[in-house]
């Protein structure tokens, strides 16, 4: 069944096991038609939820907070508005709603290979802006650093662009200048429910001559403060170029199964049993280390030389320093995979071949592995990875944002760690570096949706889970739709201020009720 489909056929389901039908779907194609839609709206006084491509996955999917919304599927509109002027003296895409990752990495491939782009993790059919506007993080940064100038249908039926782009798209300013003059109305459409974002200009950046991810593998837990204290440094003093991600064993072990198991069955001729058991053997000979760290090193070769030495000079007493090239890529798989009969060699070169598409990442690839990785622990190969929603993966995100200090982030994880313990859940854990100042960790448990006992179990041990970062006195940075309740009723004042602001934008309610704000 394809997307298209499977939003057709919609009633509300999502991998998260917590979800509210939609009364029907609109899949307007232009701004007009979501203006005539949005005026049409507030004479029915029926809401409606907006989504890009409904692929916000462990977060809600398509499912709308409340129910009764009709769902206004963007994906329709998918065209890249300025693609004949993409320079790389004019590096910003005006993308539409519906431009997925993938779509824009194939036409800057095509038409301007010199320009790349913030990728995230996630599928090649995720949305740019609907990642964005949920605040998502990619590997060189915060996603919502690279959106501006938001043409928005506002619940009123006003259509607003912000920035300059209200000086008309052929002002030179139009598409350049992201500030305007004023006030910025940019961030009330970020995690906002006041209107439908229809395109926005999105910020591409040029290819640096040298491009190499770092790998670095904490040699002992008991140093994870430590370690996450020395990755912030290398940050706020521009080593590390890009968000610099660390995971857990659970994550970095998940994230390369599949593959691992896959070159196994084509190039070693296992069986499915064999490959599986063969890939957990080979995974504590290549990945044993209970963290390990993604980054990249990005400028001219001096730069990227001068950076490494740097790097391998303060970390080499607490972690094991390695530089990924393509070039190494390659020449290690040649080596390994020809000595495949010897289990090291087989046991590596089954882990360069999952490797690869996760060093791409970090150099602004998008790449569908992570889904597949998913599709395949729940044995839903068959299906794409748009159509993770279709199968019986149980997928739940908690996310929280965390200060630039090791010792609390450890305490907080170690925490959560036990709390899930008593659930049976592991944590899938990746702490991001994300700015100079400011981390986040992406958590997330799996269970089997078709089961109910799981479901429950899953959704007990997720609600501790935000009880138990809201007694640390933190807060998630992305809610999933099915605990907007509950975030809004702890500060209900602060949200009373942001219902009051939605007052004068949509003054019926009519756009995603219940959206990062009051009900």
């Amino acid at each position: 069944m394809s997307l298209q489909a499977s939003l057709d056929n919609l009633t509300g389901t999502n991998i998260t096991g917590r979800s509210h039908p939609v009364s029907k779907i609109h899949k307007p194609t232009s701004t007009s038609e979501v203006q005539q839609l949005v005026l049409q709206s507030r004479q029915n006084k029926s809401p409606l939820y907006p989504i890009s491509c409904g692929l916000n996955w462990g977060y809600g999917s398509a499912s709308p907070a409340t129910a009764g919304c009709a769902l206004v599927d963007l994906s329709g509109m998918n065209r890249i508005l300025n693609a004949d002027k993409i320079s790389i003296s004019n590096p910003i895409a005006v993308v539409e709603a519906g431009v997925t990752q993938g779509q824009l990495y194939d036409f800057l491939q095509s038409h301007c290979p010199e320009l790349t782009f913030n990728v995230t993790g996630s599928a090649r059919g995720t949305s740019l802006i609907g990642n964005a506007l949920d605040r998502g993080v990619g590997y060189f940064g915060p996603r919502k650093d690279d959106l501006f100038g938001l043409e928005v249908v506002c619940g009123s039926g006003q259509i607003i662009k912000t920035g300059f782009r209200r000086l008309g798209e052929e002002s030179p300013l139009a598409h350049s200048h992201p500030f305007g003059l004023g006030p910025m109305l940019d961030g009330l459409f970020f995690q906002g429910n006041f209107g439908i974002v229809t395109s926005a200009c999105f910020r591409l950046m040029p290819r640096r001559p040298k491009e190499v991810a770092v790998s670095l593998a904490l040699r002992d837990s008991s140093n994870l403060g430590l370690f996450i204290d020395e990755l912030g440094r290398l940050k706020r003093e521009g080593l590390m170029t890009s968000v610099t991600h660390i995971a857990n064993k659970a994550r970095s072990q998940a994230s390369m199964m599949y593959g691992m198991t896959s070159y196994l069955k084509e190039f070693c001729h296992f069986n499915n049993t064999d490959a599986l058991i063969e890939a957990e053997k080979a995974l504590h000979v290549v990945a044993p280390n209970e963290w390990t760290s993604l980054g990249a090193i990005t400028g001219n070769r001096g730069q990227v030389a001068a950076a490494i030495k740097e790097i391998k000079q303060r970390m080499k007493r607490i972690a094991r320093v390695s530089i990924i090239t393509d070039g190494l890529l390659d020449f290690g798989y040649i080596v390994m995979h020809n000595l495949r009969f010897l289990p090291f060699a087989r046991a590596n070169a089954a882990a360069i071949s999952a490797i690869r598409p996760l060093h791409a990442l970090a150099l602004g690839v998008p790449t569908d592995v992570a889904i597949e990785n998913l599709l395949w622990k729940y044995d839903r190969t068959d299906l794409k990875a748009t159509q993770l929603d279709q199968s019986n993966c149980g997928l739940m995100f908690i996310s929280p944002a965390l200060p630039p200090d090791g010792k609390v982030v450890v305490r907080l994880i170690e925490g959560m760690k036990q709390l899930a313990a008593r659930y049976d859940h592991i944590l899938y854990m990746t702490i991001n570096i994300e700015t100079a100042t400011s981390f986040v960790a992406i958590i997330n448990i799996l269970f089997d949706r078709n089961q109910v006992t799981q479901v429950d179990n899953a959704h007990r041990c997720a609600d501790e889970l935000l009880d138990y970062i809201h007694t640390q006195g933190l807060e998630i940075y992305r809610a999933r739709a099915d605990v907007m309740r509950d975030i809004i009723s702890r500060d209900p004042s602060y949200w009373q201020s942001i219902n009051s602001i939605k007052s004068t934008f949509d003054p019926d309610n009519i756009i995603s009720p219940g959206r990062y704000n009051i009900n």
